[in-house]
């Protein structure tokens, strides 16, 4: 392969670009015109050595890059062919963001079944761009110096990914493939702890992907900390997987909107609970308790919750385990446009809602808020 170099013009003729060889990091950039193509070049070049190619042309670089970037219409069944095309280059990038142009659950759930560890949707931010790839970390490097994928995130985000597809499109809910995420990600806190996967998932993840692995992880982690047996945890994880499935109906522009959600908004997002409660009740493989808990992770004691205004023995205790894991997992959420609340923090919030959650489970809750 030819070094990259600095050019006047950024487009060549077959559809690639290149810019300066360095020491920075290597970033690969994919898109589906020139005018994309140049716009991300241009907001990349002055801190990483960028070369990137159009997806209508033939794959040529050879290096493994850092990070891949694609900025692509993800409705266009073309685009996709050629993203697939060079699916076993995207494996090997510690980083893979899509830009996505249409934020609508389809693209991002589009993206993510293409193997993105991070999907930014909307116009090109070249500042969201920017910090998302000073973010990104190298991975441990193979023996043949390939990056080693992350499997636990990237599976539970691939079946999160899959199970919004299916109440978008309506096609058959893979609950197998969602289990079996579920009890990767319960291996890797049990080896590693609930603080790495917090911090990597909040390094690839934004938005409600986000909030359901988080929410996963901390749910599993306050199940390991009680010392629940391995049945009870398998529908504990599972639970936390499908709590917000009902959301998948719901517009990104209401669900990722920053600031406080006007009395049409807050309404529709409270729909959630029972559109996932429809959508899993007819499914043989979706328990009773799993229901249960989809529909009422947002019931709280003193019968102020939504969606039935259940109150104390109506609230079972995989409900009452995943409300405080749901509460603290969106206040510790990473968002672009606020910063990250401390876990004390969060915390004290808990502690603060009297009547609401069961004191018992609160304090059980505060080493895995403060020190797991």
């Amino acid at each position: 392969m030819q070094n990259a170099r600095t050019i006047n013009s950024p487009v060549k003729r077959d559809g690639s670009i290149r810019a300066a060889q360095s020491v920075r990091p290597f970033v690969h950039v994919l898109a589906d015109s020139s005018d994309k193509l140049s716009g991300i070049c241009s907001a990349l070049e002055q801190q990483f050595t960028v070369a990137g190619e159009r997806l209508d042309a033939e794959a040529k670089l050879s290096q493994v890059p850092f990070a891949i970037v694609i900025r692509a219409e993800l409705r266009d069944v073309d685009n996709i062919a050629a993203i697939k095309k060079r699916s076993t280059r995207l494996a090997k990038a510690t980083k893979r963001i899509f830009l996505v142009e249409h934020p609508s659950h389809v693209c991002v759930s589009q993206a993510y079944a293409l193997g993105a560890t991070l999907v930014l949707p909307g116009p090109l931010n070249k500042i969201r761009l920017l910090a998302a790839l000073a973010e990104a970390e190298p991975a441990a490097n193979s023996a043949d110096g390939s990056t080693q994928p992350d499997n636990a995130v990237e599976a539970a985000a691939t079946a999160i990914a899959s199970m919004f597809t299916a109440v978008t499109m309506g096609e058959p809910l893979d609950v197998d493939g969602t289990r079996d995420a579920g009890r990767k990600i319960a291996e890797r806190i049990t080896e590693h702890g609930l603080s790495e996967w917090l911090t990597t998932v909040r390094r690839h993840h934004e938005g409600t992907y986000q909030h359901c692995l988080l929410v996963t992880g901390v749910a599993i982690d306050f199940g390991l900390s009680l010392g629940v047996g391995r049945a009870d945890l398998e529908r504990l994880y599972s639970a936390a997987m499908f709590h917000d499935i009902g959301k998948a109906q719901i517009p990104l522009a209401i669900l990722d909107k920053p600031g406080r959600l006007d009395a049409d908004e807050r309404t529709m997002i409270e729909t959630h609970p029972v559109a996932g409660y429809d959508f899993l009740k007819g499914h043989e493989k979706i328990s009773p308790e799993i229901l249960d808990a989809v529909r009422h992770h947002h019931e709280y004691l003193d019968g102020s919750g939504y969606p039935d205004a259940l109150a104390g023995g109506s609230i079972n205790d995989i409900v009452r385990i995943l409300t405080i894991s749901d509460i603290f997992a969106a206040l510790i959420e990473h968002r672009h446009y606020k910063q990250t609340m401390p876990r004390a923090d969060a915390y004290n919030i808990l502690c603060g809602m009297t009547g609401k959650l069961e004191k018992a489970l609160v304090t059980s809750f505060r080493d895995v808020a403060l020190s797991r």
